[in-house]
């Protein structure tokens, strides 16, 4: 491990840790150098696990002093972009989203949708989710404002010949190329279309309606009627920009939403009560990030250089707000800047839409991977290699447990074949041989009972795993090994265990576990299996737990057994709701005789005892 290197300086700056190869692993910033160094040279055991495995892997560390602590979060973000630490969040555009732009480099600039990289000179608007809406709302736009929307080619043509085309006969261009308007009407046309999308509707609104009133008075009802569906043309495009907020705000809204190791970042950009734009990023975890830190992590990423800041962000958590954010962003804007989490109220419910939002990115990512077959290919033929096996692991089974404080024990396994769950194959198990708490013995004996139909073949209730992964650490695998060798199995099993916190993998007779690669497809699916294998436990054990609070609760009513009290959890499916039940109701089932009725209800009504006065 490495040692404490001494004259650690006590200012504000950002350190790197180097491997044997003089790779940058993990960079960090720090208020104070001295204070965020010595937490990663403390005694091992009061180290995180992943902090571990980085420490066993760094053979230096080098810092840079800075000025001040917003100096550091700047620096931190070019040391990452220009050395991709494998132990540092990694922050991944979740897709390329359509911008507007408007070059006013040109006399006379042509609006047109672009997904690649921003040009100095060029306005951009947005970015733009739904890229059809948004070219319906740039040809209702048109219908307002006419700018030229052809090409420099065609425009050139026209203005040789001194004929326009055809859109400035239908009313979509107001035709620079024969002169129909000078370089200051059309700049001003420009100027309504940024202010559109920066979404500001009401001077167009009142623009517009103006011209039409001074036209029906001096009776040009052409221009009248012209104005008329030019206003009508704007309602309707103003009317694809959701209205969030009735204040006519102008600020960002930053709200995360995680599932694993992936967290999804949203950005909605609300300008006028609008909402004119929203980004979204995926970030691949790493280490032990605090989600109360992400903003902070991922901030310079997020406002780079040349991105417009509000005067006011609107974040989820009330740690994001923190001094070091709002110093960053009121340098960027060059203005003070507001950072709040607010608690209630419009600004809130704009904040549970963006985190909303996030969900769905997260959950579309996890599609897109389970759909892509060369993408699970990828993921198997990675996990294989990482792990040692001697090919990609086609059917994988995972196990876990779980109970409430040792009652109700159960186990879960689920099958993944070809990187996709297979729920034919999953099954229940519960617990019989052990009592109380004790995981590792529960899952000796869960896979002691799978494994016992391991060399059945055809017909058998299990087919052969590749891959046998256990949802716990080293205790847990031994455990599961240890079975396997009571049956006669030792060495014909592949397992692996994966530690639920560190997400680290450990195989039977290898001291140093296995990390996989961060953001890689192998460590997404194997989370992905444990998930699963975590959400099938915990619906069977609550499942399992509701039959034995309603068999405690209906004991003692006569006549009633066990089939006729999971006929009546079928029928009034819970037991709050059988407790509502009027004696009519219960009487008037057909199969529950009157006499077992009225004891069930008398049962369910009578008085509690009373409790015994303290001394």
């Amino acid at each position: 491990m490495l040692d404490k290197p001494a004259g650690i300086p006590r200012q504000s700056g950002c350190y790197l840790f180097r491997n044997a190869r003089g790779e940058v692993v993990y960079v960090g910033k720090a208020r104070v150098l001295s204070q965020r160094l010595s937490s990663y040279f403390q005694r091992r055991d009061g180290l995180s696990e992943k902090t571990r495995f980085l420490m066993d892997e760094a053979t230096s560390v080098e810092w840079i002093v800075t000025p001040s602590e917003l100096d550091a979060l700047v620096l931190e973000n070019e040391l990452i972009k220009a050395n991709q630490p494998r132990y540092n969040l990694r922050l991944k555009d979740d897709k390329t989203f359509p911008y507007v732009a408007l070059d006013s480099r040109t006399p006379f600039a042509a609006p047109y949708l672009t997904r690649g990289a921003h040009v100095k000179g060029v306005r951009y608007f947005g970015p733009f989710v739904d890229v059809g809406a948004l070219r319906t709302t740039m040809d209702e736009l048109l219908q307002a404002f006419p700018l030229r929307t052809c090409t420099t080619h065609k425009f050139r043509y026209h203005e040789r010949v001194g004929r326009p085309c055809l859109l400035y006969d239908i009313g979509k261009c107001c035709g620079p190329c024969v002169g129909r308007v000078d370089e200051a009407g059309y700049r001003e046309i420009v100027a309504s279309w940024a202010r559109f999308f920066e979404g500001d509707v009401r001077p167009l609104r009142d623009r517009l309606r103006a011209q039409m009133d001074e036209a029906a008075v001096q009776r040009h009802y052409e221009a009248a009627a012209r104005a008329r569906d030019g206003l009508e043309a704007l309602e309707r495009a103003s009317a694809s920009q959701s209205v969030v907020l009735d204040d006519h705000s102008d600020l960002d809204v930053v709200a995360a939403a995680t599932e694993g190791s992936r967290t999804a970042l949203v950005r909605f950009r609300v300008r006028f009560g609008r909402i004119v734009g929203r980004t979204a990023h995926l970030i691949d975890r790493t280490m032990d990030e605090d989600d109360d830190e992400l903003f902070e992590d991922v901030l310079a990423d997020l406002y780079d250089e040349g991105e417009p800041v509000p005067p006011v962000v609107v974040v989820e958590r009330a740690r994001w707000a923190s001094a070091l954010a709002t110093a960053f962003l009121s340098a960027r804007r060059g203005r003070p800047v507001e950072v709040v989490a607010p608690q209630r109220g419009k600004r809130r419910r704009v904040v549970e839409l963006a985190r909303t939002d996030a969900a769905a990115v997260v959950a579309r990512d996890t599609l897109r991977r389970q759909a892509d077959h060369n993408v699970r290919s990828r993921a198997l033929l990675e996990l294989g290699e990482a792990l040692g096996l001697a090919a990609p692991p086609f059917r994988i089974e995972c196990f876990d447990m779980s109970h409430l404080q040792g009652t109700n024990y159960v186990g879960s396994m689920v099958v993944f074949e070809d990187g996709l769950a297979a729920k034919r194959e999953y099954r229940h198990f519960n617990v019989r041989e052990v009592l109380g708490n004790d995981d590792a013995g529960a899952m000796a004996e869960v896979v002691r009972r799978r494994l016992a139909h391991w060399g059945e073949g055809e017909g058998s209730r299990f087919a052969r795993a590749d891959l046998i992964i256990i949802d716990g650490g080293l205790p847990q695998l031994h455990a599961a090994a240890a079975a396997a060798a009571e049956l006669g199995l030792a060495g014909h099993v592949e397992f692996v265990a994966l530690a639920k916190r560190e997400e680290l993998l450990y195989r039977p007779g290898r001291a140093t576990p296995i990390a996989l690669e961060r953001g890689s497809e192998a460590l997404y699916l194997v989370q992905r299996i444990r998930d699963e294998a975590h959400r099938f436990a915990i619906t069977f054990h609550r499942s399992k737990r509701g039959r034995s609070m309603v068999a405690s609760t209906l004991e003692g009513v006569e006549g009633l057994g066990p089939t006729r009290r999971e006929r009546l959890m079928g029928h009034f499916g819970s037991l709050e709701a059988l407790r509502g039940a009027r004696l009519e109701e219960l009487t008037g089932l057909s199969w529950l005789p009157d006499a077992v009725a009225r004891s069930l209800y008398d049962h369910l009504h009578a008085p509690a005892a009373p409790r015994p006065e303290k001394r």
